[in-house]
């Protein structure tokens, strides 16, 4: 019996992977039938459903529970749903598909054939109101926002069959965790309460301190990063899982920690994101989330802790994975240390804490990085991928 917290749903893992030895004859039917090219969010939805961790939604939302998780952050069931999964395109050819037809989805960017749908409906979304319940802005500089405004007319709805798990799982064999994976590894380390970390970001001190309170008050942590496309200027995956290695290796004690990576890609849709990131790892067994100032926030869209307030508002029942909230974290000269903003008398002229985006510029520079703010050995690696930019 595990000790692990239940699925979303309650009624186990609903992964949409089909088995290995029906695929080959799936997607041979698949090459015949009529296309859907799928956006990049599309493709890392479909990927998420193939491994489980959407659990327990079976394919693209239709109307009422696209509606309902935008308005009420329910699905037409009652059962919570933060953020909507749909699947769109154009007008021209939503009006050649008919209900019940069977579709190929296909990564518009490698014409890879990754599912297919039985499309069960069809429907033209208010793109304003998803962006206001969801994104709380229409302001198409928002990346969320752009993509929900740039994405097709109609809507198609349908129970999705995967038939791949995309590259990442190839490409990182030793970081691909499926929820039934990260489980089984979570019991072999004898875990029952487990916090997930989520990171899109090379991991600073600010970010070590957190995942060690962390530790602190559970049996270990799941550092669980983004695997899937960003925004320009991030840090690729490749460089983050190397140098986030760097620093479990040499100051974390063994076995309070494993570091995992999923293909999700991010929407930036703050407090609504970090419900939607709760709710995943419920799914992958953690009974924790840190959430920490602006998560899953961009620009200055959402207050530094808007996402701590948003977990108030649920009902009971809503979602078993529970916030871990810690406040604006840093280094300060007084304290002699790593600190929170509730644990730290001091003003800001004696804490060390740098934006991301600073941290880049240092970097781009070569200018030195406070190591009060980042370990050598990460920053080191970051460097070199720094220095190789240079040479393109």
């Amino acid at each position: 019996m595990s000790n692990l917290i239940d699925p979303h749903g309650g009624n186990g893992l609903n992964a949409l992977l089909l088995p290995a030895t029906e695929r080959a004859e799936e997607l041979q039917r698949a090459k015949s039938l009529r296309q859907v090219p799928m956006t990049s969010r599309e493709v890392s939805d479909v990927l998420m459903m193939a491994m489980g961790a959407y659990t327990p939604i079976a394919g693209f939302m239709g109307e009422a529970d696209w509606r309902g998780v935008c308005q009420d952050m329910k699905l037409e069931d009652g059962l919570f749903w933060p953020i909507p999964v749909t699947l769109s395109c154009t007008r021209d050819l939503a009006d050649k598909i008919h209900i019940e037809e069977e579709v190929a989805l296909v990564n518009a960017e490698n014409g890879e054939i990754l599912a297919i749908m039985e499309v069960t409906e069809k429907y033209s979304p208010d793109k304003q109101l998803e962006c206001e319940h969801v994104y709380r802005t229409t302001d198409p500089a928002h990346p969320g926002v752009d993509k929900v405004l740039n994405q097709g007319e109609v809507n198609l709805a349908g129970r999705v069959s995967c038939l791949s798990e995309g590259e990442y799982a190839k490409q990182y064999p030793d970081l691909y965790h499926t929820p039934a994976e990260a489980r089984a590894l979570f019991q072999q380390n004898g875990w029952s309460r487990v916090a997930a970390f989520q990171t899109r970001n090379p991991m600073q001190r600010a970010h070590e301190h957190l995942v060690k309170i962390a530790i602190e008050v559970t049996d270990g942590v799941f550092i669980h990063q983004v695997l899937g496309k960003l925004k320009p200027g991030d840090i690729p995956a490749e460089v983050r899982t190397r140098a986030i290695q760097a620093m479990i290796d040499n100051y974390f004690v063994p076995g309070t920690v494993i570091q995992g990576g999923y293909p999700i890609e991010m929407r930036y849709a703050g407090p609504r994101e970090a419900l939607f990131h709760a709710l995943i790892r419920q799914n992958f067994g953690c009974s924790h989330l840190i959430v920490g100032r602006d998560h899953a926030g961009v620009g200055s869209y959402y207050g530094p802790f808007d996402a701590h307030h948003i977990f108030d508002t649920l009902w009971e029942g809503a979602l078993k994975t529970r916030p871990l909230k810690i406040d604006i974290t840093f280094f300060c000269n007084k304290c002699f240390g790593m600190a929170t903003g509730k644990t730290c008398p001091h003003g800001d002229e004696d804490r060390i804490h740098i934006s991301g985006t600073q941290q880049r510029a240092m970097l781009a520079e070569g200018a030195p990085v406070p190591k009060e703010f980042g370990r050598e050995e990460v920053i080191e690696i970051l460097r070199e991928y720094y220095r190789s930019l240079e040479t393109v």
